[in-house]
């Protein structure tokens, strides 16, 4: 296999582009809204790095660019990725490694409503 595919799959965030790719074409804008913890902008620049390795293959329509996997680039990594992406112990591992890799400020957590006072004896 091609060093650049490998470097390719080695990314959490590139691997999760993939799995979104995988089944059905998708819009950047699609795959950007299903990643939101990043920029267009860095899931424009994944989609460039997994086309250049030719594991996806990118089909301009009007304004809109549409990615799709190409399976056939990865030979047998193909189902190890399709069994990963059916793991939930990998779905969590992922997880992980996204908020890992995660750029910028941190999301704060949700404030709490506040719970009400008890009427009566204080």
């Amino acid at each position: 296999m091609e060093p650049a595919v490998l470097d390719a799959i080695a990314s959490p965030r590139r691997r999760e582009i993939l799995r979104l790719v995988w089944h059905e074409e998708q819009t950047a804008g699609a795959i950007h809204r299903a990643m939101p913890d990043v920029t267009f902008g860095a899931v424009s620049l994944q989609l460039g790095s997994l086309v250049k390795a030719g594991l996806v293959e990118a089909r301009a329509q009007r304004r809109n660019r549409f990615y799709r996997a190409r399976r056939e680039a990865l030979g047998p990594v193909a189902e190890i990725l399709e069994r990963m992406w059916d793991d939930a112990l990998w779905k969590l591992k992922l997880a992980a490694e996204l908020e890992e890799t995660r750029r910028g400020p941190k999301p704060r957590p949700k404030p709490r409503a506040k719970s009400r006072q008890r009427r009566g004896k204080r």
